[in-house]
């Protein structure tokens, strides 16, 4: 049975606020979930009234009473508090409530990351709707692991979920996107496990731990992969060590995967029918994620989702230079989607709850990069460029199939070799290739995400040799346009579909699509900025269900990486280039090539990977083209 109480602090609420300023503000009241577990809940309510009112509601791991860095906007840089935040929304007449997750901040219990967010979730619904001062309807909200809460409650089809807002998460599937990608680990999820342990329940009960923590040299520990028992920097906090691995080595798309809060795509259909908005961007790490949900509750739903695909990193919707690139005056969102995200949400949520449905707007905003004057603007950044565009579904049902065949001549051309090739290269795993940006969060202080030129530096971890070009190295392919005739933009999907081989048991492909600048007085040597990159782990070439590894001999096989979807404009005289290699560290996991059972392997091989082309063997790149 769930819970439908609270137990308040010792004392009774903490209370502040009043008629005074309008708002009643009842801290720390403690939800009871099903389990017994009480987690720590704001409530902000207008005063003066005793009507009941519909709720906005956000779940947090990163302390309901604290600042998000993304609560900002152009005319106001400062982030918001959440007190802040919550007063905009009850001026409109909405109960607010900031829940802190479970085993975080003030709410009991053990953290272990995703998999008690759905009950939790539904368990507070359950609260709220029988709170008097709520009238049944609860909207939910919020970004990254805040959007994670929201899929995971909605997938137990919680009476009374009335709307979504979810802002760059919302796992779809989390083997695919956001734990894993291709078989491969998402080491941000490593950082995050360090970063985060500084905040754990054992940290804030013993302050030593916290400073083992931080004493910690992290970028040495990640020349020291995989971690074990008792051997990472999370050591000291054995509950976010113990989930980290076991997240590492769960390496079977099984039930396990399949749990409310990893996997929405498999309750799409116990999701409430409601209008849902979703936000995410180009070079943001939920990319997969967002398009996939989108699909899915358009199936599912009478309303289709509203989408806002922007060209940011993780959450940094007013900036306009991510990475080493300016993407122009019109990459923020403010003044270009809506007047800015907090306006937005306010009349979304005035439509859903108050009015007669969700606003009209366009289904689909998209931004397309690309389009600027490849200058080196005065901040001393690349001027990419770019452009919004909207459009009636995702992918544009306008976009036409475009495919470019991979030739044993580093070309890429409109139809494959006339005889069979390969090309092969050595992979050690030793010498991993660097990860020089791309679709990133949570990976400070060791990588960082963005567009930048794929030319070593010692901004980079893993980089050793400033100055080189990640091309120059024997272990990455770099296949190429010849220079482009006219401008062509690419919007939709990218996929890379490869014909290999191996003569180890186990290995990895890697795939990065690349938009090549040519020289200019500002960019003696070009410029080759990276859009979107993927991996594959071949162990699951039959399936993230079915891991089989490599016989003797056996292959070729055929495989397709899945970079993230993006939108960019190559401009006329720029080259595509597609860069296939075996890894691309520390972004994910380097495959040790000795077929161990994931995140295990204490030892490593070099191994022979081989592409394959033409007669049968057609190695390519598709994308989807706007005329």
């Amino acid at each position: 049975m769930i819970p439908t109480h609270e137990t308040q602090p010792p004392g009774g609420p903490q209370s502040s606020g009043g008629p005074e300023n309008g708002i009643i503000l009842a801290r720390d009241v403690m939800v009871t979930m099903r389990d017994g577990v009480r987690l720590a809940t704001d409530v902000y309510r207008p005063a003066g009234s005793d009507a009941p009112l519909p709720v906005i509601l956000e779940r947090t791991p990163y302390d309901k009473a604290g600042t998000s860095r993304s609560e900002k906007s152009l005319a106001c840089p400062e982030p918001m508090d959440r007190a802040t935040l919550a007063a905009h929304f009850v001026r409109e007449g909405f109960v607010v409530v900031w829940q802190d997750c479970r085993g975080r901040y003030g709410s009991q219990g053990t953290f272990t990351k995703y998999i008690n967010e759905g009950h939790d979730g539904a368990d507070t619904i359950a609260w709220l709707r029988a709170q008097p001062w709520c009238d049944g309807r609860i909207a939910t909200m919020g970004l990254s692991y805040a959007a994670h809460t929201q899929m995971a409650l909605a997938s137990h089809g919680p009476k009374g979920l009335a709307t979504m807002i979810l802002d760059s998460g919302g796992f779809s599937n989390a083997f695919t996107c956001g734990i894993r990608q291709g078989g491969a680990f998402e080491l941000k999820q490593a950082v995050w496990a360090y970063n985060r342990a500084m905040e754990g329940s054992r940290a804030s009960e013993d302050p030593h731990i916290r400073t083992a923590i931080e004493a910690e040299p992290l970028a040495s520990w990640f020349t020291e992969m995989p971690w074990s028992e008792g051997r990472s920097p999370v050591r000291w906090d054995p509950d976010y060590e113990r989930y980290l691995l076991d997240q590492w080595r769960a390496g079977t798309f099984d039930e396990n995967w399949k749990k409310i809060g990893l996997w929405a795509a498999g309750h799409y259909h116990r999701i409430p029918d409601m209008p849902v908005l979703l936000m995410s961007s180009w070079y943001d790490a939920y990319v997969q994620t967002t398009l996939e949900n989108y699909a899915g509750l358009k199936a599912s739903m009478s309303t289709p989702p509203r989408l806002i695909m922007g060209p940011w990193t993780h959450g940094n919707r007013t900036s306009r230079v991510f990475g080493d690139v300016d993407f122009g005056a019109c990459a923020p969102f403010d003044g270009q989607v809506g007047p800015d995200w907090l306006t937005v949400r306010k009349t979304w949520m005035r439509d859903i709850l108050k009015g007669d449905g969700a606003a009209h707007a366009p289904p689909v905003r998209l931004f397309v990069m690309g389009g600027g004057s490849g200058r080196k603007t005065e901040a001393g950044h690349l001027d990419h460029g770019g452009r919004w565009m909207t459009a009636t579904d995702w992918p544009p049902p306008e976009a036409e199939p475009l495919d470019f065949y991979l030739g044993d001549d580093m070309s890429l051309a409109p139809a494959p070799p006339s005889r069979l090739r390969s090309i092969a290269y050595r992979f050690d795993p030793d010498r991993p290739v660097p990860t020089i940006g791309g679709a990133l969060t949570s990976g400070e202080p060791i990588f960082t995400g963005g567009a930048f030129d794929q030319v070593e530096s010692d901004d980079f971890f893993g980089c050793t040799r400033p100055g080189l070009p990640l091309s120059a190295r024997r272990d990455v392919l770099s296949f190429e346009t010849p220079p482009l005739g006219q401008d062509l933009t690419i919007v939709g999907p990218v996929v890379v579909t490869l014909w290999v081989s191996t003569d180890a048991p186990d290995t990895d492909y890697t795939a990065k699509l690349i938009d090549v600048y040519p020289p200019s007085q500002d960019y003696p040597r070009g410029y080759a900025m990276n859009l979107t990159d993927g991996i594959f782990r071949l162990r699951y070439r039959t399936g993230f269900d079915a891991p089989c590894l490599v016989e003797d001999d056996a292959g070729p096989f055929k495989i397709e990486i899945v970079p993230f979807a993006t939108a960019n404009l190559f401009r006329r005289g720029h080259k595509l280039r597609l860069d296939i290699s075996s890894s691309n560290f520390p972004k994910y996991d380097v495959n040790p090539n000795t077929g161990a059972p994931e995140g295990t392997s204490r030892v490593a091989r070099a191994c022979i990977n081989t592409i394959f082309f033409g007669e049968g063997y057609a190695s390519k790149l598709s994308l989807l083209r706007l005329s």
